[in-house]
């Protein structure tokens, strides 16, 4: 399969809305437990599906034990309802000696039948390498 027919197989309304420039690093779909009263989304849910998927690039960088030291900035641009299909997607913005800084982006593919995608929040986020003792370690140089 070529790229053009990859592209071809992905619905305009999908392929027009994602960020450029950033790696798919999780994707999932939120449940009625989930959910608050009105039916949103608990944002700490959501913050918690941010850090795991903001992880993700900084562990392989790392090459090991990471943890999280930092939300510097988090934005809940729109409500995320039961069914929307979230989409994650992480870039690093900084390596320093012994810590890794990302920025994620998260999107909602809604309505399957007359596909919508939305951005729904961001955040950059802060994890330093450990060790086995939990102390701060070295970033590998790659």
């Amino acid at each position: 399969m070529n790229d053009s027919t990859k592209t071809s197989s992905v619905p305009q309304a999908l392929r027009t809305s994602l960020p450029q420039g950033l790696d798919l690093v999780m994707r999932v779909m939120p449940m009625p437990a989930d959910a608050n009263g009105n039916g949103d989304i608990f944002g700490g849910w959501i913050m918690a599906q941010v850090d795991l998927a903001g992880a993700v690039l900084p562990a392989r960088i790392a090459k090991g034990r990471i943890t999280t030291v930092a939300v510097n900035e988090f934005i809940f641009k729109q409500p995320v309802s039961v069914a929307d299909l979230l989409s994650f997607y992480a870039k690093i913005t900084r390596i320093g000696n012994t810590s890794i800084s990302v920025h994620v982006e998260v999107y909602a593919e809604r309505n399957p039948a007359d596909l919508h995608v939305v951005k729904v929040t961001e955040a950059n986020l802060t994890y330093v390498a450990i060790d086995s003792d939990g102390k701060p370690r070295q970033i590998p140089k790659a």
